[in-house]
């Protein structure tokens, strides 16, 4: 019997002819299928192939009895619930080098355009004017570029500014002046960029930590007469005060390819004048969309003729009895990676992982990688997965030592991971309840019982009574109801310390945390998402 693969989005002809060069492997190409009609069908697939468009949902997986494989042409999975997929050991593949140049040149046009006022010029003329003295734009020689991200994307469009014979100043906390391969890049602080910068373009990835990253307080600290570019994620960009600072004349034009809904529909910004914006096209040439077509389609046959697994977003590349073993010691190892970067704040420049116990008998190597896959994620965003993530560490010159220990600590098998920040070590230690249960049971000096699942409060206080009961009162009043709690107290001098941390069952609003920071007793408050 044929091995059958399901191609529900349009792709490109070369990577389809490498899916058909195949005789013991079935192509069936049906686009444009609803879930329904995604249900009726999906059982009968040994692997699927998506782009954006296609939704598979946890009601379409259920029924996908066969499915081993999904690759997506393209980077962003949220079209795929991929936590679904991995309960039911279908490998979830993605392609993230595909469209790094055709975002780069992207990005570069719309920097032409906003400079020169082309799109509204054209608009003019088309309506039989002939305004020049109100089309007057500004050179890109000698003005000063900032580049907001320094990862793939960001790099090629500094090369290429410095081409055009412009100042580049790049911001990127996890890059490092000796992974620059070219010159002519000035890094600096992030405050140094928006107040130095002609031309700011960001291209970052859009997480808690990058999420309205350009907000008011931002464009307070930019010369008056800046332009503003996204080619990256809608969503960076606070929308509401880039219209005001437009509107003030903090920013003189912005060029923006993604918004924060999208399509924008009834979005303000698309009344000014100063906006030019494009159809999210970074992607969309057809260079790109065949690159990405081949790349999924290589790693689709690769997967299925047991040649390797490439660029899994959800799974280490493990023979299956090992990885029988190894997988919830795989999902601790990148709980506490997750938990570590949205808790902590900082740059690091080394990751030492200890391994005691049992756990050592296996091979430990795929569990380091799921701590630098969740370490990074937060950072890098949706490219990370566990093929990539250790030269993605490499790249930022992040040291990684891996340690391994048979003798018994306060756990008969565990995983500790420490990392250095500016000479101050954090320490984030797991285990398995159960073999089969992660937990966290330390956190620096405060040692506990949590679980790394879900929406994760962690609120750190003087050691006052009445603290956990407003707490309790402030997350009741908004109707965030507690899941799970675990709290843990230490003594320094004559001072005592709590460490809080609580489950919830729903999102946390800022407000609230707001709120809870407010608590007198309060030191710090912390929202992870696992």
């Amino acid at each position: 019997m044929k091995t059958k693969i399901l191609v529900s989005d349009p792709l490109g002809e070369k990577g389809l002819a490498i899916l058909k060069k195949e005789k013991s492997i079935q192509v069936d190409v049906n686009t444009g299928l609803s879930e329904a009609e995604l249900v009726k069908i999906i059982g009968d697939y040994d692997a699927v192939v998506v782009r954006s468009g296609t939704k598979l949902t946890a009601k379409v997986l259920e029924q996908a009895k066969k499915l081993r494989l999904i690759g997506r042409a393209g980077v962003g999975v949220d079209n795929v619930d991929v936590s679904a997929a991995t309960r039911q050991g279908i490998v979830v593949m993605n392609t993230p080098e595909g469209n790094t140049i055709s975002t780069c040149e992207h990005t570069l046009s719309m920097l032409m355009a906003l400079a020169r006022n082309i799109p509204q010029a054209n608009d003019s003329v088309k309506k039989g004017e002939w305004d020049r003295k109100r089309f007057m734009g500004t050179e890109l020689n000698q003005k000063t570029l900032g580049v907001i991200g320094l990862g793939r994307i960001g790099r090629q469009i500094c090369e290429r500014a410095l081409v055009f014979g412009m100042h580049v100043l790049g911001y990127d906390p996890f890059v490092s002046k000796e992974t620059l391969r070219q010159g002519g890049i000035e890094l600096v602080t992030l405050e140094e960029l928006l107040k130095n910068s002609d031309f700011i373009t960001v291209h970052v990835p859009l997480t808690e930590q990058t999420k309205r990253l350009i907000n008011d307080e931002a464009f307070s600290k930019m010369k008056k007469g800046v332009y503003i570019l996204n080619c990256a994620r809608g969503g960076i960009i606070d929308e509401t005060a880039l219209l005001r600072a437009i509107e003030s004349g903090k920013v003189r034009g912005a060029a923006l390819d993604v918004f924060e809904s999208e399509p924008p529909k009834s979005n303000p910004l698309l009344k000014s004048e100063r906006v030019i914006v494009t159809p999210h096209l970074g992607a969309a040439t057809l260079e790109a969309q065949e690159n990405v077509a081949v790349a999924v389609a290589q790693q689709i046959i690769d997967a299925l003729m047991e040649r390797g697994i490439k660029n899994a977003i959800n799974v280490p590349s493990l023979d299956a009895n090992t990885y029988k073993v190894l997988k919830p010691w795989v999902k601790l190892a990148e709980r506490m990676g997750l938990f570590y970067a949205q808790y902590f704040t900082g740059s690091f420049r080394k990751v030492t992982i200890r391994y005691g116990g049992e756990v050592t008998q296996y091979k430990t190597d795929p569990l380091t990688v799921a701590v630098l896959k969740g370490l990074l994620s937060p950072i890098c965003g949706e490219g990370v997965n566990f093929v990539n993530a250790p030269s993605l560490a490499k790249e930022r010159s992040i040291a990684v030592e891996e340690i391994r220990s048979t003798a018994v600590e306060d756990f008969t098998n565990y995983i500790e991971l420490e990392v250095s920040v500016n000479g101050k070590q954090n320490v984030v230690m797991g285990t398995l309840f159960g073999n089969e249960d992660p937990r966290i049971v330390r956190i620096n000096e405060f040692r506990l019982d949590a679980r790394p699942r879900g929406v994760v409060l962690v609120i750190h206080n003087e050691d006052l009574p009445g603290v956990v009961g407003q707490v309790g009162t402030a997350l009741g009043k908004n109707k965030i109801n507690i899941a799970d709690m675990t709290l843990s107290r230490i003594s320094k001098g004559k001072k005592a310390f709590a460490l809080t941390v609580i489950n919830t069952d729903n999102d946390i609003p800022a407000k609230v945390l707001k709120e809870l920071s407010n608590i007198k007793p309060i030191i710090d408050t912390k929202v992870v998402k696992l």
